[in-house]
C-alpha cells in the first residue's frame, strides 16, 4: 500500500525549496500577483472582443429592421460606415486578442515561470501556500493542508 500524504501536511510542491530566503519568496509572490493581474485584464480584454462581436451581430439586426421598416437610406449608411468597421486601425477585436496574447501575455507567463524555475524550483503559490499553513487551524475539519 503507498503511503498516502497526510492531509495535515502541505503538499510537496507547495513547500518552499530549502535555502530560500522570505524576501525571495515575497518577490516571486508579486511578481505572479502581477502576471494574475494580466490574467484578468486579459480576460476584461476577451470580455470587450465577444461585446464588440455581439454589437456588430446586433448592429446588423438593426440595419435589416430599418431596412425593412422603409428606412433604407439609414439602412444603407450605416451598413457602409459601421458595419464590420475596424475597432482600431486595420483590426477587429480578435486581431488585438491574437496580438496581446502572442505579444505581451506570452512574454509575461514565459519571465514568471522563468524566475520560479530559477529561485523556486518551479514551484507555484509558495507565498500563498505558506500563508494558508500559518492561518489554518491544524487538526480542524476543512482546514486540511490538502484535499
Amino acid at each position: 500500500m503507498e503511503d498516502q500524504p497526510s492531509p495535515e501536511m502541505p503538499a510537496p510542491e507547495h513547500i518552499r525549496p530549502d535555502g530560500v530566503d522570505d524576501d525571495t519568496v515575497s518577490a516571486v509572490g508579486t511578481l505572479s500577483e502581477a502576471l494574475e493581474t494580466v490574467e484578468r485584464a486579459r480576460g476584461q480584454l476577451y470580455e470587450f472582443h465577444q461585446l464588440m462581436g455581439h454589437a456588430d451581430l446586433l448592429l446588423g439586426n438593426a440595419i435589416d429592421e430599418l431596412r425593412e421598416a422603409g428606412h433604407s437610406k439609414i439602412a444603407d449608411r450605416l451598413q457602409e460606415k459601421m458595419l464590420g468597421r475596424n475597432t482600431i486601425p486595420g483590426r477587429w477585436t480578435f486581431q488585438i486578442v491574437e496580438e496581446f496574447d502572442d505579444g505581451y501575455w506570452d512574454e509575461f507567463r514565459s519571465h514568471e515561470r522563468t524566475v520560479r524555475d530559477e529561485l523556486l524550483e518551479g514551484k507555484r503559490h509558495i507565498f500563498e501556500a505558506e500563508m494558508k499553513e500559518n492561518r489554518r487551524t491544524h487538526g480542524r475539519q476543512g482546514h486540511e493542508a490538502t484535499p
